[in-house]
C-alpha cells in the first residue's frame, strides 16, 4: 500500500513555501454578538450530558426550550451546549430522543444542580405485527403528510456548518461556516443563505478539488424528501420499533434495485418524519452515507436539527503531481482517495419573517471562494457545541501533519 502523500519530502518542501506559518496581524472590530435576542442581559450557557439507563450516551437527541425555539442537539457522544438569557430561567428545558422517554426540568433548578448528567428512561413500545405487512402504508402517509408535519413556510435557521476535505486517507484542510439560512422544510428548498462568519485551517491538500456548490446546498440536494420521491420506488420492510416523545414509532427500510438504501423513522399516529439514514452509490466508484435529524418547534411541527455525510470517490492525479512523485522515486497510483465529511448543527430558529437577515444572491462556488475575515470574538462567544469522537478523529489527523493546533491555525490561515 502505498505511503500518505504527506510523508513525501517534495510535498513538505512546497508546503514549506507557502505562508500557511507566516506570521500575520489582524486588527478586528468587536461587534454584538447573540444566539438569541438577550438584549444586553448576561449570556448564560447551559451544558450537559445525556444518558441512558446503562450508563451509554445518547446521541442527537433534541435539547432546549421548546416553546421558544431555543436550543440544540447533543454530540454524538451525548454532550450538549447552548446559551440563555435570564429571561428563561423559569422556563422548562426538554430533552427528547428516540427511544426514550422525554425528559423535563425547569432551567433554573437544572443549573444549580453540582453534576449536569440526565438520564433518559427507556419507552418500550409494544406495536402490532401488522406493521410488517403494511410498512409502505406508513412511508406513503409520511410522504403525503410531509408538508403537514414541518415548517413548510419559509423560516430562517442559524447553522454552524463544517466540512472536512479528505485526501489519501487522510484529512487535510478543515472549514466551518456559520450561516443564516432561509428554508422551507423537507417539502421545499432552500431559497437563499448568508455566510455570516467563518474559519479555516492551514490548507494541508496538494489536490484541492472544489465542489460547484457550497456544500449546505449538496446537504439540501441529497435530502429524498426534498424530490417529491415515490414511496413505490423502494422495496419497504419494517426493521425494528421505537418512540419519540410519547408516540409509537416504526422503523422501516426501503430499498431500491441501484442499492440506495432509506431507513425512515416514523411516528405512528402523526406520520412525523423524526430522523432518517440514506446510503447510496451516486456513481461507479462512489459511496455516500448521511443522516438527517428533525426535532419539533413550539407548534410541534418539524425541522432540521442536525445533520452528518461522507462522500467517497477518488479523482485521477495530475501530470505534475505524478512528475515530482516519480522525481522523489514514489510510487505514482493514477486515482489517490479522496473524501469530504460533514456535520451541521441548527442552533436556532427564526419564523417571523421580519426578523429575517437580509440577503444577497450568491453564486453557486465552494465553501472556500466565501472571504470572510476570522474573527475570535465571534467563535468565542457563539454556543460552539462539545467536540466529538467525529470532530477529534479529523481534527487530530490534520493537525497530526505538521504539529500545528488548529486553534492556532484559524487565526493564521489564509483568508
Amino acid at each position: 500500500m502505498n505511503k500518505p502523500i504527506e510523508r513525501f519530502p517534495f510535498i513538505i518542501m512546497h508546503m514549506k513555501k507557502h505562508n500557511m506559518f507566516k506570521y500575520r496581524q489582524y486588527f478586528f472590530w468587536v461587534f454584538f454578538f447573540s444566539l438569541i435576542n438577550v438584549y444586553g442581559q448576561k449570556a448564560i450557557p447551559v451544558a450537559g450530558h445525556v444518558y441512558d439507563e446503562n450508563g451509554y450516551e445518547i446521541p442527537f437527541a433534541a435539547v432546549g426550550i421548546i416553546q421558544k425555539n431555543i436550543g440544540t442537539s447533543t454530540t454524538e457522544d451525548g454532550e450538549f451546549y447552548f446559551v440563555i438569557s435570564e429571561k428563561e430561567l423559569s422556563d422548562t428545558l426538554q430533552i427528547s430522543s428516540l427511544g426514550f422517554e422525554t425528559y423535563r426540568v425547569n432551567l433554573r433548578d437544572y443549573l444549580n444542580k453540582k453534576t449536569k448528567t440526565i438520564e433518559l428512561v427507556e419507552q418500550t413500545t409494544n406495536l402490532s405485527e401488522v406493521v410488517v405487512t403494511t410498512s409502505d402504508v406508513y412511508v406513503k402517509m409520511a410522504f403525503k403528510k410531509l408538508k403537514e408535519n414541518t415548517v413548510s413556510k419559509s423560516h430562517e435557521l442559524k447553522t454552524l456548518y463544517r466540512r472536512w476535505s479528505v485526501e489519501d486517507n487522510l484529512c487535510r484542510f478543515f472549514i466551518e461556516h456559520y450561516i443564516n439560512v432561509i428554508d422551507r422544510g423537507p417539502n421545499g428548498f432552500i431559497t437563499s443563505f448568508n455566510v455570516e462568519q467563518a474559519r479555516t485551517s492551514a490548507d494541508y491538500r496538494f489536490i484541492k478539488n472544489e465542489q460547484k456548490m457550497h456544500a449546505l446546498m449538496y446537504m439540501a440536494y441529497n435530502n429524498p424528501l426534498r424530490k417529491g420521491m415515490s414511496a413505490s420506488v423502494y422495496a419497504w420492510k419494517k426493521v425494528s420499533n421505537s418512540s419519540y416523545d410519547g408516540e409509537d414509532v416504526v422503523v422501516t427500510e426501503g430499498t431500491r434495485k441501484n442499492g440506495e438504501v432509506l431507513r425512515l423513522y416514523i411516528g405512528m399516529d402523526t406520520h412525523k418524519i423524526y430522523k432518517f439514514d440514506i446510503t447510496k452509490y451516486p456513481e461507479v466508484g462512489k459511496f455516500l452515507k448521511a443522516t438527517y435529524v428533525y426535532k419539533k418547534n413550539a407548534d410541534g411541527k418539524l425541522y432540521l436539527s442536525y445533520h452528518q455525510r461522507e462522500w467517497e470517490g477518488a479523482t485521477r492525479l495530475s501530470e505534475e503531481i505524478k512528475r515530482a512523485l516519480r522525481s522523489a522515486n514514489k510510487p505514482t497510483p493514477e486515482y489517490i482517495p479522496i473524501a469530504y465529511r460533514h456535520e451541521m448543527y441548527v442552533l436556532g430558529i427564526e419564523e417571523d419573517k421580519k426578523l429575517f437577515d437580509s440577503y444577497q444572491g450568491e453564486q453557486p462556488k465552494d465553501m472556500t471562494r466565501y472571504k470572510v475575515p476570522f474573527n475570535a470574538n465571534f467563535w468565542k462567544g457563539i454556543g460552539i457545541p462539545p467536540n466529538t469522537r467525529f470532530y477529534n478523529k479529523n481534527i487530530g489527523e490534520l493537525e497530526s501533519l505538521f504539529g500545528v493546533p488548529v486553534e492556532q491555525q484559524f487565526k493564521y490561515s489564509g483568508l
